[in-house]
């Protein structure tokens, strides 16, 4: 219950992102693109944190690991009361690094902590199902982060043009003050969970390690179902970024609601997303993982193609299909890749972690686009080729070393 705890508050401070987007871009009159910074500047930190968390556990344990990151998740959330006061964007920026930091350690401990909790055969399931608490959170944060984040400031971007210096940088600081009780609440929290962890002995899962036996780049790496793996979590983060963080900037713009209004439908996509994990985790008991998962990608992906060629409540409706379908590709991409890895569990994880970078390098090729057809739904084409390849995953990537075994049967 405590470690399924972790992927609940992750899950949280992540999707108050679609709700802190689009406030920071009105706030600081940002381009698609520079708003789509917030996403790099939380993703970035897996691919730089992912090893030394992995290298920190392996030496001194998953607790520890997840303690590590609980620490820096709370420093992170505090600093956002210093980032608004001094309303400086790239302050923003600097403390979701820091929280992103902190969400890299519980990451890298939590996802495969869970799969060995257990028996083996029902690794997948267990996954899913302590992931589907990231979706409860996915649903609540964007209705509490748009209650307690957006304003009622109706200014238009001609007219924040057109402010004097000192009221613009007012107006800057008044809606920049509005993030502060959601992070220090958070902030608080997650330090009374560090304080549980602290206190509370848990099981810690190490795996003998001789000398001749440690786990090596490339070692790990000659696991064919790994590298897909890694390839594979690289575009389907890029993807859920591409549309759940972008959630509220997008049917804004498609369907033409106001932003109190998208954060409600945004909270309906998180609402799906667990429903989705949960009703997952069910149909896994009766369709073998890769071919759920090879299903569901291609849903996702004609999905995609209605919200990027339809307009109105219709895309809405799409992307919140997009958000169900989408609830099982993380930990199933996740759980698939480090099966059968024994000693490399860890480095093997590291690198799946690592690979959430995609999150920090696809949204921004969205904003690119979106900017410069002027039309974000034409940027969704970036989620809808990651669609793909996790389908390709589901149908071969996912085979453990396929290729050798095909090699050797024959001989």
């Amino acid at each position: 219950m405590l470690v399924t705890s972790l992927f609940f508050f992750w899950g949280f401070v992540h999707n108050l992102d679609p709700v802190l987007i689009p406030h920071l871009r009105k706030a600081f009159q940002l381009s698609v693109f520079e708003s789509t910074l917030v996403d790099s500047s939380v993703f970035i930190a897996y691919f730089l944190l992912a090893l030394p968390a992995g290298y920190i556990m392996r030496k001194y344990g998953y607790k520890s690991g997840i303690i590590l990151g609980l620490i820096l998740f709370a420093i992170g959330c505090l600093l956002f009361i210093p980032a608004a006061n001094t309303a400086k964007y790239v302050f923003f920026l600097g403390a979701l690094f820091i929280i992103a930091c902190g969400l890299t350690f519980l990451e890298t401990a939590a996802n495969p902590y869970v799969t060995v909790l257990g028996p083996p055969e029902t690794a997948t399931q267990r996954l899913n199902f302590s992931q589907s608490f990231n979706g409860l959170a996915a649903f609540l944060a964007p209705i509490v982060g748009g209650k307690l984040i957006f304003t009622e400031s109706t200014y238009t971007d001609e007219q924040l043009a057109k402010m004097l210096p000192a009221a613009k940088q007012a107006y800057v600081l008044q809606e920049a003050s509005t993030v502060k009780a959601p992070y220090l609440i958070l902030g608080i929290l997650i330090i009374v969970v560090a304080i549980l962890f602290i206190f509370t002995k848990l099981p810690d899962i190490k795996e003998e390690e001789h000398v001749d036996e440690k786990s090596t780049f490339g070692h790990v790496l000659g696991h064919s179902h790994l590298r897909w793996a890694v390839i594979g979590q690289f575009f389907y983060v890029g993807a859920q970024v591409c549309v759940l963080s972008l959630f509220i900037s997008f049917i804004t713009s498609s369907a033409g609601l106001t932003q109190e209004q998208a954060a409600w439908y945004s909270g309906a996509a998180g609402l799906a997303f667990m429903l989705g994990r949960f009703a997952g985790t069910f149909f896994m008991k009766f369709v073998a993982p890769h071919k759920l998962l090879m299903l569901y990608a291609l849903i996702s992906a004609v999905l995609t193609l209605v919200s990027i060629f339809a307009t109105g409540m219709i895309t809405v409706y799409a992307l919140i299909g997009v958000a169900f379908f989408m609830s099982i590709m993380f930990p199933t991409i996740f759980s698939l890749g480090i099966a059968g890895l024994g000693k490399d569990t860890k480095l093997g994880s590291s690198l799946i972690v690592m690979s959430i970078v995609g999150g920090a390098f696809l949204p921004p090729v969205l904003g690119l686009i979106s900017d410069a057809t002027h039309n974000i739904q034409y940027g969704y084409i970036v989620p809808f080729v990651c669609f793909l390849v996790v389908f390709y995953f589901g149908w071969r990537g996912w085979k453990p070393n396929h290729v050798e075994k095909e090699v050797a049967l024959t001989a």
